[in-house]
């Protein structure tokens, strides 16, 4: 194995640690080989875990999609949804699944967190070969559209999997290229841009955080890769293993060497431990949260809010509490390709608003609630996920 591809080993946490089940983790055991040991949730604001939720010893009970009934998997083999190479790993929080792929295999598996069933998507788009650590998928991510995306090390195949009609659908959206400022910081070199993980922001770009500690942007519409800067604070051998977005929309990495989580301010890149004393050998993480997923810059208004964003029972609280917020608000619903789906008048008295709006025509899915005062001026913009 080459250096930029490192051992699984088993996440050593508390078992009273308690945590929300929104970010997960890969571990591993402490071998010298990369060996898959369990799915766990974790407290990203401590690096302790809580549930395992699925594990290389669990009795897998595993569907094919396209074959439509149950299958038994060939354990000697790397492609069965056990194997020992795990590197890559997506949260669907609208329908609660754990989104996965095994490093040397092009099949993506999908775990639902509470059943722990899981349905194979025997994929013919994606080209990993055992033999060519340039294809492996080693990055995922949930993209702020509700789609899941993968890339592999070398970026030659950026991947998008969408739910459509309870069918999961793969589309190779293209090579991922160096931006021409790159230099030396290319992210598709072995050494600078291999490995690691990746995040999603509110505009729906994907930053890479390479095993090497490089960061990149990537706008999907243009397909490049562009080195925004190198994170600081963490020891000079950390090697980034994983990557996912904490509620206060920082990002915490994670290492497979058996080190700190570090939670990084992506507009500084600059790191700062988190408070556990353990080291936890991780080799992926994932989250339901985003970089930038707040209110407009402009005007933006602090004591406004919309919850839950996770909506379970068709309903949402509005929240004001502001002097400045006076007359009519608008309240309007767009999906996730900007069609207007829904509005509603709400007015605040004297600054103040609490009511609930009833979402009776919406099915699940993504969808971004927006609140404009009188002038038009947003006040908040909000993404909702929508679970029946």
């Amino acid at each position: 194995m080459k250096k930029y591809l490192f051992p699984l080993f088993l996440l050593v946490f508390g078992a009273s640690a308690q945590a929300q089940q929104d970010f997960f983790a890969i571990a591993g055991k402490d071998t010298s080989g990369i060996v898959f040991s369990d799915f766990r949730v974790v407290d990203p604001a401590n690096g302790t875990s809580g549930e395992k939720l699925f594990s290389a010893d669990s009795s897998a009970k595993v569907f094919s999609q396209e074959r439509k009934v149950a299958v038994s998997e060939d354990k000697t083999s790397y492609a069965h949804s056990q194997a020992m190479t795990m590197a890559a790993l997506a949260y669907d929080p609208t329908n609660n699944n754990l989104v996965y792929m095994p490093m040397f295999s092009s099949n993506i598996y999908i775990l639902n967190a509470s059943t722990k069933e899981i349905t194979l998507v025997e994929n013919t788009v994606a080209r990993a070969s055992s033999c060519d650590i340039n294809s492996h998928i080693t990055r995922m991510t949930t993209g702020y559209d509700g789609n899941i995306y993968a890339m592999n090390n070398a970026g030659t195949q950026l991947l998008q999997i969408s739910r459509k009609s309870d069918q999961y659908v793969v589309n190779d959206l293209g090579i991922v290229k160096d931006d021409v400022s790159n230099g030396k910081n290319s992210f598709t070199a072995l050494e600078t841009g291999f490995g690691g993980d990746m995040i999603a922001d509110a505009e729906n770009n994907f930053y890479v955080f390479s095993a090497s500690g490089n960061v990149f942007k990537i706008v999907v519409k243009e397909l490049k890769a562009k080195f925004i800067g190198k994170i600081s604070g963490i020891p000079a051998n950390y090697s980034v293993n994983g990557s996912a977005v904490n509620a206060k929309g920082k990002v915490v990495i994670a290492s497979a060497k058996g080190d700190n989580l570090y939670e990084v301010d992506l507009s500084t890149l600059q790191a700062k431990v988190l408070p556990s004393a353990e080291k936890p050998h991780v080799y992926d993480l994932a989250s339901k949260y985003f970089v930038n997923d707040r209110t407009s810059t402009n005007g933006m208004v602090a004591n406004i809010d919309i919850y839950p964003t996770r909506v379970d029972e068709h309903f949402i609280n509005v929240s004001v509490n502001d002097k400045a917020v006076k007359g009519n608000l608008k309240l309007n619903v767009f999906d996730m390709a900007g069609k207007n789906i829904m509005k509603e008048n709400l007015s605040v008295k004297d600054g103040s608003l609490n009511q609930q709006v009833y979402l009776k025509i919406l099915i699940s899915g993504a969808y971004i609630v927006s609140l404009t005062d009188e002038s038009g001026k947003i006040l908040l913009n909000k993404k909702i996920l929508v679970t029946e």
